[in-house]
Order: structure tokens, then C-alpha cells, then sequence
């Protein structure tokens, strides 16, 4: 086997790794770098031109994994996307709202190539979409050859999997991202168990120590922080992934509205695509079983659209709880715009509820202090930090220590690594050498092709 990772670099970013197994050609995932623009976004893509791909495995849809595919697909129209039903209800969907950034963008930035795709080549997509039951394995015949794929919930946000590929009894297991606790809207990663050779493992927080504090007692600070900034005259904004932690946080502020934690009459303002996935995640709940959520909760929390941005360093006109995509923050995007709003005035709170890449302006802004500042470009302005910025822990991704546990289940001949900075990776391939030195430790170089 031959493994080759067409991401740009070692870090989180175009997630597409290509697994030549046999005669066949796989793609685990085919993202959108999120800190890269146009084409220079994009997995590396070239690899694959000229040859088939046979599969796409689709671990979830998010765009770092999920981005990429229209173009793929518009140059291997017979390749087949392996997914769980739940990422089939909702992929196209997600896909159609990057469009729409894509051309925001275009006519922001003057970036003449986005978008990248257009809203027909998404009919191509839903089209190569396979929906594979999970747990349940499904054998492919090529050229009097077969292979078999076995989807295993991951986790990590609603539809999210892992997946198990067996070739003339060789046993591979790609975890994409995975939690293994459960969340409010998806229950905890649900792995096999039992040796296998080779594991393709993400490692995000593999730089980041893991203290005694449960999720549970973050979400009790995050509510209590939150309750006490209304109850001083301040407004909370929650900068949150629009495809599952934002359902999260509707889920998480209902019930502290419910018993009384937190004002009922308090608004909470969302809008943009956060907002219209609330109806996918309905129905995601109904048709798959495997997601816990019901659009009833919006009107239960008393969700408002927000509709209209103040001028750059004006508080907001109303008191609330303010739960706007992005997670990190990101340029050109609702929390970056109420941000510039809300930082500059002691009595509000920024809560960030999930992993931000350092250098995001999420992730910088955790680093400074109340006296630092905060330059939004985009809207050619500077504003003082004075509001309080905390993280609460609510992250999607497991812990190092709970991957390094599966890991010595399955106990594999080759660990792969991905999905995470150099940092983390370094942190990994110490840990194998300690823990199970007899694995093979391969931390993937970017483009080049690893015998496995």
C-alpha cells in the first residue's frame, strides 16, 4: 500500500490523503484549506489527474474535508463518495453556502478565480454521493478484485465517520476526526475493536495538555460566565462552527433557559447558515436516528436572526447572547463583525467553545491581554481588548491521551499521522516510540508518496 498526503502542508488544512491499495485508488476526504484563498486552497489535486480514483471516503463535511470535492468530481465523474446517510442529507447543502462566501469573496478580495465551482456542479455531487448503513460492511468488485469499506460513527459532529478497509486481509482504520465522549447532538465515537495493520489517525491536540476538568464543568463555566456578563449590563458573543457546534450551544443555552441559569426573556441572535442547518439537523434526527436534534429548540431558546451590523467599535444596541459563525473568528464573518463591535467594551464576553489555529484571529486574540488590540482590516479599524475573552473546552476532537488509548486497542503495525501542526504530530510519534515501540510511526510529508 501507498499512502500520500495532498494536503499543502503538515498541519490542518486541505484534508485529502490518497491510499493506493492494490488496484484501487482512494481518497480519504478532499478539503478547503481554511487560511488559503482560490486555488492555492485546494488539495493537491494534480496528483490524482489523469488517473481513476475510485473512491472517496467522506469522514464528515466540514470544508476542510468535505471543500474540494465539486472540483474533484468535475474532473472524475464515475468516482464514487463513501459517506454516512447523515453527510448525505447535509453535504450539498454545506457546499452550496461556500459558493456563496466564494463569491463574497471574489468581489471583496478581487479574487477572479472563485468560486471554485458553481451551484450545477453540486447536482454531481449529490449524484456520486453512496450512503453506506453504518456498521455494516459493503463489498466493491473491480476487475475481478474487491475491496471492502465499513463506516463506524465517529463522533466528532453529526454524520462524522471513521472507516475500516479491508484488502486480501490486510485491515486498515482512516478515524478521520473523533470524539469519544458524547455531545449534545451526537453520542461519542463508536470504533472496532481488534488488531489492525495500519492506523490512519488525526491528531489535532496532540500539542495540547489535557488537565483534570471534565466537559461537563465547562459547560457549567461557559453558562455561569455568560449569566453573570448579563447580569452586569454586558452581551456574550460565542464565535461557533456553523455545522455542529452552534446545534450544540442552541441545545446547551435551552436548558440553562429552562432552569433558570440563565434570563428566558435573554435573546440570543444567530443567522446564516448555522440557522438554516437547524432544519437538516431535524431532519437528520428523524431519517437517521444517530443525531439528537429537533427544530423546536430555536423557538425554545427564543433564536433571533441578526440582521444588521453597527458601525465598527459601537456596542451592540441590544443585551444578549450573540452565537455567530465563525469558530475562529475568521475575517468577513458574523462573529468577526460583532467582534469589532463588542471588544472594545469591558463589560461583554467573548467565549470561544473549540479549537482555534494560532493563526487565526481567534487564536491570536486568546494569546493577548485586556490591553492589546485587535486590527480588522477589512473594515479599517483597530479596537481595544477590553471585553473578557475566555475559552471553554468543548472541543470535537479527542483528547491525546483517549486516541493514544485506541491506539494500543488495535495495537497497529503502522500508525499513519494527519490532521494536525507539527507540534502535535512530534508529540505522537514520541508517544509511539515510548508506548508501542514496536509500531511503525509514518508522519506523512506532504506530497510525497509513503510505502506503508
Amino acid at each position: 500500500m501507498q499512502i500520500t498526503d495532498l494536503n499543502g502542508a503538515r498541519d490542518i488544512g486541505a484534508n485529502c490523503l490518497l491510499a493506493e491499495i492494490g488496484p484501487f485508488r482512494i481518497l480519504f476526504d478532499c478539503g478547503l484549506h481554511p487560511k488559503k484563498l482560490g486555488r492555492n486552497a485546494l488539495p493537491q489535486l494534480d496528483r490524482v489527474r489523469g488517473f481513476s480514483v475510485d473512491f472517496v471516503v467522506l469522514s464528515h463535511c466540514h470544508l476542510d474535508h468535505a471543500g474540494g470535492l465539486p472540483v474533484l468530481l468535475r474532473e472524475h465523474p464515475q468516482t464514487r463518495v463513501l459517506c454516512s446517510p447523515a453527510s448525505r442529507i447535509v453535504a450539498a447543502r454545506i457546499l452550496r453556502n461556500s459558493i456563496g462566501v466564494m463569491m463574497r469573496q471574489r468581489d471583496e478580495l478581487r479574487i477572479g478565480e472563485y468560486p471554485l465551482y458553481t451551484y450545477s456542479e453540486l447536482d454531481a455531487v449529490e449524484a456520486a454521493l453512496t450512503p453506506l448503513p453504518l456498521g455494516a460492511p459493503k463489498t466493491f468488485h473491480e476487475n475481478g478484485d474487491e475491496i471492502t469499506f465499513t463506516l463506524y460513527p465517529a463522533g466528532h459532529v453529526a454524520g462524522a465517520v471513521g472507516c475500516m478497509v479491508e484488502y486480501r486481509r490486510r485491515k486498515i482504520f482512516f478515524t478521520g476526526d473523533v470524539c469519544f465522549h458524547d455531545q449534545e447532538t451526537v453520542p461519542g465515537a463508536a470504533f472496532p475493536q481488534g488488531k489492525v495493520d495500519t492506523l490512519i489517525m488525526e491528531t489535532t491536540r496532540g500539542a495540547a495538555e489535557v488537565d483534570d476538568v471534565s466537559r461537563e464543568d465547562e459547560v457549567r463555566r461557559l453558562v455561569a460566565d455568560a449569566a453573570g456578563t448579563l447580569s452586569g449590563g454586558g452581551s456574550v458573543l460565542v464565535p461557533a462552527f456553523a455545522f455542529g457546534r452552534m446545534q450544540e450551544l442552541i441545545h446547551i443555552f435551552c436548558r440553562a433557559k429552562k432552569d433558570g441559569r440563565i434570563p428566558a426573556e435573554t435573546p440570543v441572535f444567530c443567522t446564516g447558515l448555522g440557522l438554516d442547518l437547524a432544519d437538516y439537523f431535524d431532519a437528520m434526527a428523524r431519517k437517521t436516528g444517530d443525531v439528537k436534534f429537533h427544530r423546536s429548540l430555536m423557538k425554545d431558546l427564543g433564536v433571533r436572526a441578526l440582521r444588521e451590523f453597527e458601525e465598527p467599535g459601537v456596542d451592540v444596541p441590544e443585551q444578549g447572547i450573540y452565537l455567530l459563525s465563525s469558530g475562529m473568528l475568521v475575517e468577513h464573518t458574523p462573529a468577526w463583525r460583532v467582534a469589532a463591535n463588542m471588544l472594545g467594551y469591558a463589560h461583554n464576553l467573548v467565549a470561544f467553545v473549540g479549537y482555534c489555529d494560532p493563526d487565526t484571529p481567534g487564536g491570536r486574540l486568546l494569546t493577548r491581554t485586556n490591553v492589546d488590540e485587535l486590527r480588522f482590516a477589512d473594515m479599517n479599524f483597530i479596537s481595544r481588548v477590553l471585553a473578557t475573552v475566555s475559552r471553554y473546552d468543548l472541543s470535537g476532537h479527542a483528547p491525546r491521551e483517549r486516541l493514544m488509548d485506541y491506539a494500543f486497542s488495535v495495537e497497529p503495525r503502522v500508525a499513519v499521522l494527519t490532521h494536525g501542526d507539527p507540534p502535535a504530530r512530534e508529540w505522537f510519534e514520541e508517544e509511539f516510540a515510548i508506548s508501542l515501540p514496536k509500531t511503525k510511526t509514518v508522519n506523512l510529508e506532504p506530497g510525497v508518496p509513503a510505502e506503508i
